[in-house]
């Protein structure tokens, strides 16, 4: 095989000393906290868990690299910024990704490449796919030591690109692109994913929101049948067949609601006082709130408007519930736009982690594979984020700090007879807190 001859690189002088460069250095990696991410993922067993739910269809004495294997390396790239699979092909001899996967650094065989990684993106079929699903809720209903007395879930769509002519991508003209609308569903509380559904790129139907909706609802009921929940979503979510099914399931839901001639005309007196007092007193805005109930409503139903009045005019917001307790006031601006959170879990899962990452594959279904490693990812980097003490700055911190001040980290990686020996950077700044973290990591028992 032939290997390319860089010449040394060359820099300015300093005190009369000429500076050369070459990427000579030995088993050195830029990736040394990855051994975090290893031991965040050996709490949470994730590799193993979706191995599981993959029927591997190889011949077991013909196969080098094992599903979990396989997994374990793909979604450490995507944590540590890699989101492609070709990455793989440089980085499966990295000394430090090899360890964090369970090898040797230098005797044990390299990682696997990218064909490896695209045969099990392609591998699943729906049934397969649709466990991987059910392992990611398994996982944060796992999460809580004791069910909880109530969850709100937050749930959003957004925009995922795509560049062909993938299945179920579709022209969304409010975007002007190609795209898929994935959904996002959130815990509130805590910020972890519970559920990522690959869709077309068009608004979804009530029935299509119901359904999803009815099939985890279900599956958090199994385990926790005495905790209230709460359904929390813009819009586009507040359907009549969706609010129908919440109040038939003693489901609590909050939707912003699309404003119609009816609630218009509710609330214009409310409206023109809003909007003649910000004139008459100059205020840059003046915002008010005001409870509804539409005689086509029903009596368990509550109506709220967010009434906003500035020098451009009038912005009117609608918002409806079954929640029976509560002012309009404590309903929007403290229940309702909690809501923003979800946004920016959604934006870090998306810029950060590169979930959208959903073009190479023409199949859906390898699309979700590929959502479901990316929604791994962000439980490991969750995982490692939740083990940063309490009082530190980084504590909530998010995922791109996190991968700059404490994953790419130079490390001379030296195995020897009978120990292998991560040498970091003496001057690294995060010492203090990688010495925390890796401790608070470490397995409970002997």
């Amino acid at each position: 095989m032939t290997e390319n001859t860089f010449l040394p690189l060359s820099f300015p002088a300093v005190g009369r000393k000429k500076i050369t460069a070459a990427f000579d250095g030995g088993r050195i990696t830029s990736d040394g906290g990855v051994m975090l991410l290893a031991a965040a993922e050996r709490r949470l067993r994730l590799a193993d868990r979706l191995a599981a739910a993959i029927h591997d269809p190889r011949h077991p004495q013909r196969v080098t690299h094992a599903m979990v294997d396989i997994l374990r390396a793909r979604i450490f790239a995507i944590a540590c910024g890699y989101e492609d699979a070709n990455d793989l092909n440089r980085l499966r001899t990295d000394p430090a990704f090899k360890l964090a996967c369970g090898r040797l650094p230098d005797s044990g065989i390299d990682l696997c490449s990218q064909p490896t990684c695209s045969r099990l993106e392609n591998l699943p079929d729906l049934r397969t796919v649709i466990r991987l699903g059910w392992v990611l809720v398994d996982l944060w209903l796992s999460s809580y030591a004791a069910a909880p007395a109530s969850v709100t879930l937050d749930i959003d769509d957004t925009v995922d690109v795509v560049h062909g002519h993938q299945q179920l991508s579709l022209f969304n003209a409010h975007y002007d692109e190609r795209c898929f609308l994935p959904m996002h569903i959130y815990d509130a509380a805590t910020g972890r994913p519970v559920a990522m559904i690959l869709r077309p790129g068009k608004t979804p139907t009530g029935k299509e929101i119901r359904g999803h909706l009815r099939r985890l609802v279900r599956r958090i009921r199994a385990r926790w049948p005495t905790t209230r929940i709460l359904i929390r979503g813009d819009s586009h979510y507040g359907r009549a067949q969706v609010m129908a099914w919440c109040e038939n399931n003693a489901i609590d839901y909050l939707f912003g609601l699309p404003g119609n001639k009816v609630l218009q005309r509710l609330v214009d007196e409310s409206a023109d006082d809003i909007r003649t007092r910000r004139a008459l007193e100059r205020k840059s805005v003046l915002r008010g709130r005001e409870p509804l109930q539409a005689k086509s409503r029903k009596a368990e139903r509550r109506t709220c408007a967010r009434i906003e009045a500035t020098a451009m005019g009038l912005d009117i917001r609608f918002v409806v519930t079954n929640l029976d307790k509560g002012s309009a006031e404590h309903i929007y601006d403290v229940i309702y736009c909690a809501r923003g959170q979800a946004e920016n879990l959604i934006k870090m899962h998306k810029s950060q982690l590169a979930s959208d990452r959903t073009s190479s594959c023409r199949s859906p279904i390898a699309n979700q594979v590929r959502l479901v490693l990316h929604t791994a990812a962000y439980w490991l980097m969750l995982t490692l984020r939740e083990a940063v003490p309490t009082t530190h700055q980084l504590r909530n911190a998010e995922f791109a700090t996190l991968r700059l001040r404490l994953l790419k980290l130079g490390a001379r990686v030296i195995e020897t007879v009978s120990r292998i020996r991560l040498a970091f950077a003496a001057a690294c700044p995060e010492v203090s807190l990688f010495r925390a973290i890796a401790s608070n990591l470490l397995p409970a028992g002997p």
